[in-house]
């Protein structure tokens, strides 16, 4: 599973990791983890590209509370979460956003 939630005692607050398999993205030379938690910024969260060729990025989030988000490949190609916890239709005509719960 790519989308792990960790939970904290201490405040309202979920770690979530998200995490792009690397068959998602072979070629990528960068990802980017773009979603409402950062104001649909391109650039404001890049993710990490792991050994094993998969991308990964950890946020803390509000819990009680869904998250839109998606995938930039190398500034051009949006991809969704395999593993979102469900798809939400977007404000462009015929695609999809994934959401997570926190």
């Amino acid at each position: 599973m790519s989308l792990k939630i960790r939970y904290l005692k201490s405040r309202p607050v979920g770690k979530v990791t998200f995490r792009l398999p690397g068959e998602a993205a072979p070629e990528a030379a960068r990802v980017h983890l773009v979603g409402e938690f950062n104001g649909w910024d391109a650039e404001a969260t890049p993710m990490e590209r792991l050994r094993d060729g998969s991308y990964k990025a950890m946020l803390d989030l509000e819990t009680g509370r869904a998250y839109r988000y998606r995938y930039l490949i190398d500034g051009r190609t949006w991809e969704n979460d395999w593993d979102a916890h469900r798809y939400a239709p977007s404000s462009f005509a015929g695609v999809e956003d994934s959401v997570v719960e926190v």
